[in-house]
């Protein structure tokens, strides 16, 4: 058991560190930021070696969205830890087809210069975790449906690539975002929300 804690010691911490940053998120809490930068780079050490270059990239991509979210939760309307409004109708269509132009550019990048064997799922996955962040970093409700698809599809991604903690780190990832739905949905309920037509414009 020790042996394969010190062989799996990265893993282990990408663990902790991913679920202390999704349980602050479900808690609206600033400080998963921090933490969910401290995710990154060990995410970053454990996926290039096993050929996930898409989910490796995807921890850059996470710390540029994390310094984006971390901007809106200390200055924009985002700061009132009871916040939570509903994807405006009109920003789906773009956040659909950002999502699907990311995975057709990552999918071109896997398959021209890497190695990949796994390049439309590694692809799609990015693509879709880069979508729920920013609409987590806006407090949008519908974040968590978004995020707990895209792990859903990590954990068979992992458990195919051989990536026992990570898969079982995404399964874990998938209990907390339905907690997170259900917390948030009760402060959504408790304070009332503005409808998605009736919110104001889109700001970055």
């Amino acid at each position: 058991m020790i042996d394969w804690m010190l062989e799996q010691w990265m893993q282990i911490v990408g663990f902790g560190t991913g679920a202390v940053c999704v349980l602050l998120a479900t808690r609206r809490n600033i400080w998963n930021y921090p933490v969910g930068i401290a995710n990154n780079i060990v995410f970053l050490v454990v996926f290039l070696p096993a050929g996930l270059y898409a989910a490796a990239a995807l921890q850059v991509l996470y710390l540029v969205l994390g310094v984006h979210g971390w901007l809106r939760w200390t200055r924009g309307v985002e700061h009132d830890s009871g916040y939570i409004a509903r994807t405006p109708h009109r920003a789906v269509p773009g956040l659909i087809a950002a999502g699907l132009a990311l995975t057709a550019v990552l999918v071109w990048v896997l398959t021209s210069f890497t190695d990949s064997q796994v390049a439309l799922a590694d692809a799609a996955t990015t693509a879709g975790s880069m979508v729920a962040q920013y609409m987590l970093n806006r407090k949008w409700l519908e974040t968590w449906f978004v995020w707990i698809a895209v792990d859903i599809a990590f954990v068979a991604l992992s458990i195919a690539t051989g990536l026992w903690v990570i898969a079982a780190l995404y399964a874990l990832f998938v209990g907390l975002c339905v907690h997170g739905w259900r917390a948030w949905r009760r402060v959504e309920q408790s304070q009332g929300v503005a409808p998605a037509a009736a919110v104001s414009p889109v700001p970055a």
